[in-house]
């Protein structure tokens, strides 16, 4: 009788084995094999990390394998298990991979999975598996809105109402609560947190919470951060290095004059020449206004501003500021801070702006565009591309973790009562690192997509009638994007080049520009005036009032220093076990050309790595965040 021999690896993660019995049937083209009961006499099977064999006898002969039947059945208590994947020995001495990598609660069908788009399927139980998988997973994966106007996410209140293939391993790791206690014994600052309401003495005196730790990023901002070129050069290379626009035309609502900032060109030029050379910037923080500052604290008012900031590229070619205006609408109650002004004016106008830039780098650059965006492409993903997809194979790397991290975030940091696209083309802005180490990061994807692109679709008209395909791009416009047009997502996507570049925007996404917006937070926000998370008195109204005692009773209190310090400590941490860019331990894909892909991505990645680690070499100040080695594979912290 025909003989089989089944190889079956199990998880390492914690909880991954299991002591259930576990059933397996082989679907073949001409016939079905009983259940098989997996077990050794005498041998603890199936325990986490472990790599088992069978021997699969069989009545008959089955002709090809279409299927393997999983079947899980209780022994004692509840017991999931994660099944890395199975391997198949013919009675030819062929072998068959069946890559699975999920969760195996209770019955579970694996194809022959080499990726397949759905023309490729011919065999009706293939089709009909298919089918069946991404109506189950549909049920499993809904949208729901969390708040109006933002992206549908997953329908979950909570972690543990998940599908649990795409659960944290172990909630420990992730837990904000948790971590953040950690984080604040690590710093030291526990004393503090009772001292809400209570002012700082002085800037000196933010030095108590303040962790020195030898040559970092953090301890230079504390040092330099009331200087202008400090300033102007986070707007390139800090937490939120998206913002800086080159100004084409001066603002109506902006009325700065030559004579005003006269004192800060360097070029002998009017400031509308400079303007036409190309040497002013802007940064607009319209996006604040009108919007009320948040209530957590009911002993303590809070304020937010919404400043427009001019910038001036001098003959250094260093980008400093040279005109703050705290308010979009001008006004004698509003005036224009200038570097001119008395020294705490234009420091305190400063603090202003960075108040609100850290506003908008948590709540739109870090959370809207990289966490709830990324969510948007994963929950798609699940819903309608079954595993077998190559597109799904390529992308599920990249949402590892980012539903179950945005859920524990709604669950526990943005919850009522709780704590709070692409790289733009190269302007002529020197020292524009996130830029310039993100185009790189960029091409290398680009280059990677295009390749696995072309090995499954060899004609445009291949990628226009992949209904699955089609069915992903549609879920991510009409639902993640709310249908609108000015979200720049498409409704289809009918070229391999538009293909290519819409799957370079979801990885660079998930991985390069979170690393960017994310890592960072420590290095930049650590030192509370050069990022205050919130302002304990309104902006000022007037000039020559403003003293140092007025901004020290600004910034944040005692107690909610320490726990911004906590918090961006604990943000900027990478996983246990992390995967960064490249790296694709999980083995989905079987088929030699993309393996080659891969390994061509990988060594294009460490091209990069050596790159941006020779600029970096004596930099007092060293950009790495877009360093492949340092860019997690997906949004998961």
């Amino acid at each position: 009788m025909p003989s089989y021999t089944v190889t079956v690896a199990t998880g390492s993660q914690w909880f991954a084995g299991t002591d259930d019995y576990i059933y397996l049937s082989l679907v073949g083209s001409t016939g079905c094999s009983e259940k098989h009961l997996l077990d050794k006499a005498f041998y603890n099977d199936f325990e986490r990390g472990a790599v088992d064999s069978y021997d699969v006898t069989v009545d008959e002969e089955l002709g090809d394998i279409q299927l393997i039947r999983i079947e899980k059945r209780k022994y004692w208590i509840h017991d999931d298990w994660y099944l890395k994947y199975i391997t198949l020995k013919t009675p030819h001495g062929d072998y068959i991979e069946f890559p699975c990598y999920r969760w195996i609660t209770g019955q579970l069908l694996l194809p022959v999975t080499i990726a397949k788009l759905a023309r490729d399927d011919q065999i009706h139980i293939l089709k009909q598996h298919r089918r069946k998988e991404l109506e189950t997973r549909q049920k499993q994966y809904r949208w729901m809105e969390w708040n109006p106007g933002f992206p549908l996410s997953i329908d979950a209140r909570c972690h543990k109402d998940l599908p649990r293939d795409i659960q944290f391993d172990s909630e420990k790791g992730v837990d904000f609560v948790l971590n953040y206690s950690k984080a604040m014994e690590n710093l030291f600052i526990n004393r503090f947190m009772h001292m809400f309401q209570s002012s700082w003495s002085d800037f000196a005196d933010f030095e108590k919470i303040f962790v020195k730790i030898s040559n970092t990023i953090s301890e230079r901002v504390m040092k330099h951060w009331q200087e202008d070129l400090m300033f102007g050069y986070q707007f390139l290379n800090g937490c939120n290095p998206v913002l800086i626009r080159r100004c084409s035309e001066l603002p109506e609502k902006l009325p700065v004059t030559t004579e005003m900032v006269e004192c800060s060109l360097e070029r002998q030029l009017s400031l509308e020449q400079e303007v036409q050379q190309g040497n002013i910037f802007i940064v607009d923080y319209e996006l604040l206004d009108g919007i009320d500052a948040n209530k957590t604290d009911p002993c303590t008012h809070q304020f937010l501003a919404a400043p427009i900031c001019l910038l001036y590229k001098n003959l250094a070619n260093k980008i400093v500021p040279i005109a703050i205006q705290l308010n979009q609408t001008p006004g004698e109650e509003n005036p224009i801070f200038l570097p001119s002004d008395a020294k705490y004016d234009w420091l305190l106008a400063k603090i202003w702006v960075r108040s609100s830039d850290f506003h908008v780098h948590q709540t739109i650059t870090h959370l809207l565009r990289t966490h709830l965006i990324s969510e948007v492409f994963g929950i798609a993903m699940y819903r309608q591309l079954p595993a077998v997809h190559p597109i799904f194979k390529l992308l599920v790397a990249h949402v590892r973790f980012t539903i179950a991290i945005n859920t524990k975030a709604r669950e526990q940091l943005i919850c009522e009562y709780g704590l709070f696209d692409k790289v733009d083309s190269t302007e002529d802005i020197p020292y524009y690192f996130y830029r310039d180490d993100g185009l790189l990061v960029w091409d290398a994807i680009q280059t990677f997509t295009s390749e696995v692109v072309s090995i499954y679709y060899e004609s445009d008209q291949v990628v226009e009638e992949d209904q699955e395909l089609q069915d992903f791009v549609k879920d991510v416009y009409m639902y993640g994007m709310r249908g609108k047009k000015a979200s720049g997502f498409p409704k289809s996507i009918k070229t391999r080049e538009k293909l290519s570049e819409y799957l370079t925007v979801v990885i660079f996404t998930a991985s390069a520009q979170h690393a960017a917006v994310n890592f960072g937070q420590y290095d930049w926000c650590s030192w509370i005036p050069n990022a205050p998370p919130t302002m304990r008195a309104p902006p000022p109204t007037a000039k020559g009032v403003v003293n140092i005692e007025q901004i020290v009773d600004t910034l944040p209190d005692r107690g909610r220093s320490c726990w911004h310090l906590g918090a961006v400590w604990a943000l900027s941490q990478f996983q246990e076990n992390e995967l960064f860019l490249g790296m694709y331990p999980e083995e989905h894909f079987i088929e030699k050309p993309v393996k080659e892909a891969m390994a061509r991505f990988r060594k294009n990645l460490e091209a990069i790595v050596s790159v941006i680690a020779e600029r970096n070499k004596n930099k007092k100040l060293p950009y790495y965040y877009l360093s492949p080695d340092r860019i997690p594979n997906s949004v998961a912290i």
